[in-house]
């Protein structure tokens, strides 16, 4: 190994990991140096297509991509070795090295966590190698101690490569020195050791009302607070995991010229990453819908609003779940109406008239019939960057003419026209002149992931685009170089010192 380890770890999911180790990324390339991103394994269905293995495409969390750039690097699948794509409560599918294991995916997960392990210990050295620093992001927490014996995303890694790790937590919540705290008190002390600092993360306020509980917790733990970073909603890095409904920045719910989005929040709704640059646009207000009365809602504002249908990992699962809760009629009366719908891959494939299954990886079911189009799902998963051109498009979707895009596929459908229906006009050809998106009336659908983060797009629609991602990851390390104790992160490079660490602490008063 030539690189330092420097590791970001959670008291729990969504303190702020992602977007830190992101933050880390771009500070220490800016630095010179050679850097890139790692986690040994992520769950999210938002993925991104990246070289692989071979000279194959494969898939990574969005996360690690963004890491990757914010690196400066190509992202590629070493830098998440193993992504677990959640296809229902119980059940997750598994890929491995940027490829699809359908024999790992049906595996008990403990057992299937010491198959794992190996191949992304592998990938972590090879990085390790090749580097000046790797950035690695843990996992939800390391110290769930029914989980830790099998847990290899956390301290297993971190013990691996000897990493310098911070502890991040989400002050917001609540709780967070008592999160620090428990956190530091269930690891054992060759894990306990290795943690360099605490992160108050999203704090309101005064940081000088925290005293005197950094200075006592580290009292308790040996471990310093190194940085209170103040909440900041609108950093421009789309979200790990989880919609995002907090409201846009546009005035007022029934603001004159705001273009309201409403966007299905479907149990299995995928890639909604690629939405962030809506995010704050003026004049939009992006919604997420779960219910018809929040369409209706939106109707009665008397906007030009429209429903998007995204991405799903379970598309069969996502419809029936619409038609239980009659999205589907509200979706319907909206196309009727002459509004804008537009669906993206597993959206795309809703809106046609049926799903074909006869492999057994999403299911049967008839769609919602709006557009002329028959989905069936092939084994193989197809996987690629994709350089698109709209065709001539009718109205509302006409300013998307003749407009050229770089995006990304990702999926196992393969969707033709229905041979006794009226045919669709096809509004987008990928690379390869192949029909990838198609026309009805005011609905929409393309296969093409990620349209929105680019500027051709933005600007036909909207007149406007959304910050560079080069600027939101400068930006980003701008903001933890400010809040952070100078000289700090360039510590964490150096050869770490061992100290005494508490084994176990005592809080009881005396009586």
């Amino acid at each position: 190994m030539t690189a330092k380890a420097v590791m970001v770890l959670g008291t729990t999911s969504g303190a702020g990991k992602s977007w830190l180790a992101t933050a880390l990324c771009r500070w220490y390339a800016r630095q010179g140096l050679k850097v890139a991103p790692f986690k040994a394994q992520n769950m999210s269905n938002n993925a991104r297509v990246v070289p692989g293995l071979d000279g194959k495409m494969g898939e990574i969390g969005s996360a690690q991509y963004f890491q990757a750039l914010a690196a400066r690097r190509v992202p590629e699948v070493r830098m998440n070795p193993v992504l677990l794509k959640p296809e229902a409560d119980t059940a997750s599918q598994v890929v491995l090295l940027g490829e699809v294991s359908r024999e790992l995916s049906t595996m008990a997960w403990r057992e299937r966590s010491e198959k794992l392990w190996p191949t992304a210990r592998t990938a972590l050295h090879e990085l390790m190698a090749e580097n000046d620093v790797v950035v690695i992001e843990g996992a939800g927490s390391p110290a769930e101690i029914n989980l830790h014996s099998s847990d290899y995303v956390n301290m297993r890694t971190a013990l691996e490569v000897q990493a310098a790790c911070l502890l991040v937590t989400d002050i917001d919540r609540g709780g967070a020195f008592a999160h620090l705290f428990g956190t530091h008190q269930l690891l054992p002390a060759d894990e306990r050791a290795l943690i360099r600092g605490y992160v108050l993360n999203r704090f309101r306020g005064d940081a000088a009302l925290l005293a005197p509980g950094p200075a006592q917790l580290q009292a308790l733990t040996g471990v310093p607070t190194v940085a209170v970073l103040p909440m900041w909603r609108g950093h421009g890095l789309p979200e790990e995991d989880g919609v995002f409904d907090d409201t846009s920045s546009a005035a007022g719910p029934a603001a004159n010229g705001v273009l309201n989005i409403a966007i299905v929040a479907y149990p299995h709704l995928s890639n909604l990453d690629e939405f962030q640059p809506l995010r704050g646009l003026p004049g939009v207000r992006l919604s997420w819908v779960r219910e018809p009365a929040q369409l209706a809602h939106m109707a009665q504002l008397g906007a030009a609003d429209w429903i998007i249908l995204p991405g799903s990992k379970a598309v069969a699962s996502d419809l029936a779940w619409l038609r239980t809760r009659k999205l589907d009629l509200a979706i319907a009366q909206h196309a009727a109406a002459g509004r804008p719908v537009l669906g993206i891959c597993g959206g795309l494939q809703m809106l046609g008239e049926s799903l074909l299954d006869p492999h057994g990886l999403d299911g049967n079911a008839p769609g919602l019939g709006l557009l002329p189009l028959v989905t069936q799902f092939a084994q193989t998963k197809l996987l690629r960057p994709t350089t698109v051109r709209f065709e001539t498009l009718a109205a509302p979707w006409g300013p998307l003419s003749g407009v050229s895009a770089a995006g990304y596929e990702i999926r196992h459908g393969r969707t033709v026209q229905h041979p006794s229906l009226a045919t669709a006009a096809v509004s987008l050809r990928g690379e390869d002149g192949d029909p990838i998106g198609w026309q009805q009336g005011s609905v929409l659908g393309w296969y093409a992931h990620g349209l929105f983060e680019q500027h051709s797009v933005m600007q036909a629609l909207f007149g406007t685009s959304a910050p560079s991602l080069d600027s939101v990851f400068d930006g980003l390390a701008d903001y933890i170089d400010r809040y952070f104790e100078p000289g700090f992160l360039l510590s964490l490079l150096e050869p770490t010192v061992l100290t005494a660490v508490p084994t176990a602490v005592s809080t009881a008063q005396p009586t």
